[in-house]
């Protein structure tokens, strides 16, 4: 039963958003036919952001096969699916069990703070409690002990990182409707940081100005599509026809089969955005009655994904960038004596795109390049920092790929390694969180209190 709850249900990301749509749905009292609809058309949203994805990433493995051919490159590739069901076997009831009861420390913490968020990002949520499980047990924690502090944890990220972002959140949207539920808060923090250091009067990506002659280009898909056909063809010249046709293509010509990768890969995109609309349109108005009877002003804290409509050009520019970045850390790490962290295509598309969705909110066209920039560099240091406090797992050929998983990990991993003792460490994790949750609820009042003075008095 455990086992059908945590990977079936709650493991499944649609099946447990149309969960959150059905009971929201039901606190309004919606007719029979409205709970429906809106329930099956939110998890059809979610399948459709999903099938999506699978699209894209189908293409982009096959651009991973490529580039590693051509260039032949050895090292630790990032992938979150890989790490964890590499960890399931060790450690698949603790994580089941600190996903559980973290996502009731979620709901305890938004009805008794002042952060209102509802992480709904399924498969993130298995991911990090799967690394702090890794942790704790590198540290000797285990049984309840461990399920209890884990859950703690995993909880109080799930409402902190979402608060952290929000204001910049705020700035794409519009509206404190949604907020992004994904433990690569870290690196899209940092690109907005960055973004608003350089973007100073710069315009924002989508107001990129096009002669008439090449207005298609003002077509998403369109722009897609050419941008990673350039790149597939460079990657295909320097492959050569012979592996790609016998390996890749099953005997298609070689430019023709990047071709329709790279239009593959645009379709995926295109997919992914009509599947975000579909989502936002129900879950939006759903969640109304988790908010007005469960914990008010609860607001739904979504996939990175989420973003992606507002800024198109942004999601393709941060994307490349933030690659490009991690071709870069590749060459540097190996200097600072650290492992080799080959640039997942996965995560640099979609950290990447979304460091560049809060660069260019906060900075302009500058602020999208530079800021994930910027994430591309989080996102090859820290997998590369955090393997030595993965213990044995350290030692495969992958690792966690998205910043706030290598952040939370060194940080856990470092305490554990300092605090020798677990009473200490406890105690310690204990205040530390108490003081997060104190100041940055006295930060957010303060914040709220100037925003109403600087209000201009009604005449």
């Amino acid at each position: 039963m455990v086992d059908l709850i945590m990977k079936d249900i709650l493991g499944t990301p649609a099946i447990l958003v149309g969960l959150f749509a059905l009971i929201g749905l039901l606190l309004q009292k919606k007719d029979v036919a409205n709970v429906i609809s809106g329930t099956l058309k939110t998890i059809m949203g979610f399948v459709i952001l999903g099938a999506g994805a699978g699209v894209l990433v189908a293409s982009l493995d096959n651009f991973s096969s490529m580039f590693d051919h051509a260039f032949e490159i050895q090292g630790i590739i990032p992938n979150n699916e890989a790490i964890v069901a590499l960890a399931q076997e060790a450690f698949g009831a603790e994580t089941a069990m600190i996903m559980l009861f973290g996502m009731v420390a979620n709901i305890v913490l938004a009805r008794i703070t002042p952060f209102k968020y509802i992480f709904l990002t399924g498969h993130h949520t298995m991911f990090m409690a799967c690394l702090i499980a890794v942790i704790l047990s590198t540290g000797g924690f285990s049984g309840v002990t461990m399920i209890i502090t884990g859950a703690i944890i995993l909880g109080s990220l799930m409402v902190l990182l979402p608060a952290l972002l929000q204001p910049y959140t705020r700035k794409i949207t519009g509206s404190d409707d949604f907020a992004i539920g994904h433990f690569g808060s870290f690196g899209y923090l940092i690109a907005a940081a960055v973004g608003k250091a350089v973007g100073k009067n710069s315009k924002s990506t989508e107001e990129i100005k096009v002669p008439k002659t090449f207005n298609f280009l003002r077509d998403t898909s369109v722009s897609v599509s050419l941008t990673m056909a350039l790149l597939f063809f460079v990657v295909a010249l320097f492959t050569g026809p012979s592996f790609i046709e016998s390996e890749l293509s099953g005997g298609t010509n070689f430019l023709v089969f990047s071709f329709m990768q790279a239009l593959t890969f645009a379709a995926g995109v295109y997919i992914i955005l009509a599947g975000v609309r579909m989502l936002l349109s129900e879950i939006v108005p759903a969640f109304k009655g988790i908010a007005d009877k469960v914990i008010p002003n609860a607001i739904p804290a979504l996939d990175v994904p989420a973003v992606f409509p507002f800024a198109n050009n942004a999601v393709i520019i941060g994307f490349f960038f933030s690659f490009i970045a991690g071709l870069l850390s590749m060459f540097l790490l190996p200097l600072l004596g650290l492992k080799v962290i080959v640039p997942g295509l996965v995560p640099h598309f979609f950290t990447g795109a979304a460091a560049g969705v809060f660069g260019n909110a906060a900075g302009g066209r500058r602020g999208a390049v530079f800021g994930s920039m910027a994430n591309g560099v989080i996102i090859s240091f820290l997998p590369a920092l955090l393997l030595p406090v993965l213990g044995t797992l350290g030692f495969e050929g992958t690792t966690f790929g998205d910043a706030d998983f290598g952040l939370v990990g060194i940080i856990l991993g470092n305490m554990i390694a300092l605090l020798s003792s677990k009473t200490v460490f406890l105690v310690v994790l204990g205040v530390l969180l108490v003081a997060i949750f104190a100041g940055a609820s006295l930060f957010k009042r303060s914040k709220e209190q100037n925003d109403v003075d600087d209000k201009p008095e009604a005449s």
